[in-house]
């Protein structure tokens, strides 16, 4: 929360939804005293029921979202507010990010775009996001009336929230990439996505897209890559049953080397090879097969 309220632009609310957290984080958000923040408290509906009640209480013409796991450096309120000056005809606004891959080590983000060191409008959205996507939960600001006029958040889907939203945001409206870095995404913090039901819902997820990929090249290119990420997940989790129907439908052809040997590779080896992968990282070598 002391991030949040350390931010050098400061005018903005808070709006924290307490979704019948069985942790201490209710209790941590009430020690602070500040005007901005506003708590709301519901049963446990979920994540997407969360931020759609949080956006609809919240005064403001633009949104910013936060996990509760993630860091917000000082300027993240600040460069939004300079692309949203700059574009104000931008529906979503996306800064630059960092990884945090251990306790000690932290990666930036890579985006397949020209570099540019000022705000710019995103022409292809899926093609830019092929190593990491160019939009991120916890580094997002949004058009409240857009947000609103795509339909919000899915509730009905158990996982790949975000990844529906910003699909539909990339279809659709206008994106505006901010390349400075001001936030991190913690992915040392310990999640449900290895869950059969997890990843049979991405798996559903991937598949509501079909007509739309037809006709767009980044787009196939772009769930390719996302169901080849969804492949080796239930290859770790041994997820037999998705796996079997996901395999097919995944154009090999887009991959690259060491996606297509991963993709053959036992779930015995691969359980291995992550957590060779995880040993290296926490040496500070970063190894990716996106790259």
């Amino acid at each position: 929360m002391q991030h949040v309220l350390s931010q050098n632009f400061v005018d903005f609310e808070i709006i924290i939804v307490n979704d019948d957290s069985t942790d201490k984080s209710l209790e941590i958000v009430q020690s602070f005293s500040d005007d901005r923040i506003t708590i709301f408290s519901q049963e446990n509906q979920g994540a997407s029921s969360a931020r759609n009640f949080a956006i609809k209480m919240a005064k403001g013409k633009y949104m910013a979202l936060l996990d509760a796991d993630d860091v917000w450096y000082p300027n993240h309120l600040e460069e939004h507010y300079k692309s949203i000056s700059m574009f104000p005809e931008g529906d979503l606004f996306c800064n630059a990010y960092a990884l945090k891959l251990s306790k000690s080590h932290i990666e930036n983000a890579s985006y397949t775009i020209k570099k540019r060191n000022e705000p710019h409008i995103i022409k292809d959205y899926f093609k830019a996001s092929t190593i990491h996507p160019i939009g991120w939960t916890s580094a997002l600001s949004i058009k409240k009336s857009t947000f609103n006029d795509i339909g919000g958040f899915n509730e009905s889907i158990i996982s790949g929230q975000d990844l529906d939203l910003l699909i539909r945001f990339g279809l659709e409206k206008t994106v505006v990439f901010n390349p400075a870095i001001t936030c991190y995404y913690d992915k040392t913090v310990q999640n449900s996505l290895s869950k059969e039901n997890h990843q049979e819902s991405k798996y559903m997820l991937f598949n509501s897209f079909k007509d739309e990929e037809k006709n767009n090249s980044s787009l196939h290119l772009y769930l390719t890559l996302n169901r080849y990420s969804l492949a080796i997940q239930c290859k770790r989790a041994k997820n037999k049953t998705t796996l079997k129907k996901l395999l097919p439908e995944i154009d090999t052809s887009l991959l690259n080397w060491k996606q297509r040997l991963l993709l053959h590779t036992p779930s015995s080896l691969v359980i291995l090879l992550k957590k060779i992968h995880l040993f290296l990282i926490s040496k500070g070598v970063y190894i990716s097969s996106y790259k």
